[in-house]
């Protein structure tokens, strides 16, 4: 099992659980979290044990931005760059790409969304927030613009007018409010919120591993497709690929057989 210092890494059968884990700061983003975080996105995702990855923060906030400790040191040219894409690159590129191209990722957002903690929920496949979440698109309240993929995620997820609002105010919003802007797909008090995000994860991960993954790798390459043809042609391809694989043979063969199918047997088999 890796070892990190800035996030948990715990495997629950099929399901990976993440958690950021700073909670003294609210799990503000430090360069060691970003690098640990995307390892432990990448490691899970190269598992064929997993079917389904769910992010959540530790303590009371899921993440409360980047933290700014040293950024006045930092403008007075006193503090070294230090080594993180997200300070030095612009908004942590790699974090949207790794999500993108990983397994199916659920964030339970326990708390506070601020900043990187909001626009990287963005990037992830489904959103559950706790009743007690707080949300905020803040870059602009410190002179910064979006960041991590957000101003194409942002009005995917939450629509051009919403994303404008958020990003343009830099308002703090309650979970009420997220869920009314489109942040999040559902809301459940706290005390539900990780038995919810488990389930659903778990719901997920019985599903043939490939043909999920496919899906939604596919579903994120293509939501700003202009090409239809290109969509088709990459549709098909996939069909093509997923009916030779021994998940489909089996869900049929179950079908005919009048039974429940028995999926991903190759990774669960001893």
């Amino acid at each position: 099992m890796p070892d990190y210092r800035d996030i948990l890494y715990e495997p629950r059968g099929g399901v990976v659980l993440i958690t950021l884990n700073r909670p003294e700061k609210l799990n503000a983003w430090t360069p060691t979290m970003e690098d640990e975080f995307i390892d432990a996105v990448r490691t899970a995702s190269a598992d064929a044990a997993v079917g389904c990855i769910v992010v959540t923060g530790a303590g009371r906030g899921f993440c409360a931005g980047a933290d700014i400790g040293g950024w006045d040191r930092r403008l007075q040219g006193e503090a070294p760059p230090r080594p993180s894409k997200m300070l030095n690159e612009g908004g942590s590129p790699e974090v949207p790409i790794t999500l993108a191209q990983a397994k199916p990722v659920i964030a339970a957002i326990n708390g506070v969304s601020v900043g990187v903690g909001l626009t990287m929920t963005l990037a992830c496949d489904i959103r559950l927030a706790s009743t007690a979440a707080r949300f905020s698109a803040r870059f602009v309240r410190v002179g910064l613009t979006p960041e991590c993929g957000s101003t194409r995620y942002l009005p995917l997820v939450a629509g051009l007018p919403n994303a404008l609002f958020l990003a343009l105010t830099g308002r703090i919003i309650d979970a009420d409010e997220g869920l009314q802007r489109r942040l999040v797909d559902r809301l459940v008090a706290p005390t539900e919120l990780m038995p919810t995000a488990l389930k659903l994860a778990e719901e997920i991960a019985a599903n043939p591993h490939e043909a999920v993954w496919a899906a939604k790798r596919m579903l994120h390459a293509n939501a700003s497709e202009q090409d239809i043809r290109r969509v088709v042609t990459l549709e098909s391809y996939s069909i093509r690929e997923r009916q030779t694989e021994p998940d489909h043979r089996e869900a049929v063969t179950a079908f005919m057989e009048k039974r429940e199918p028995r999926f991903n047997a190759r990774q669960t088999a001893p």
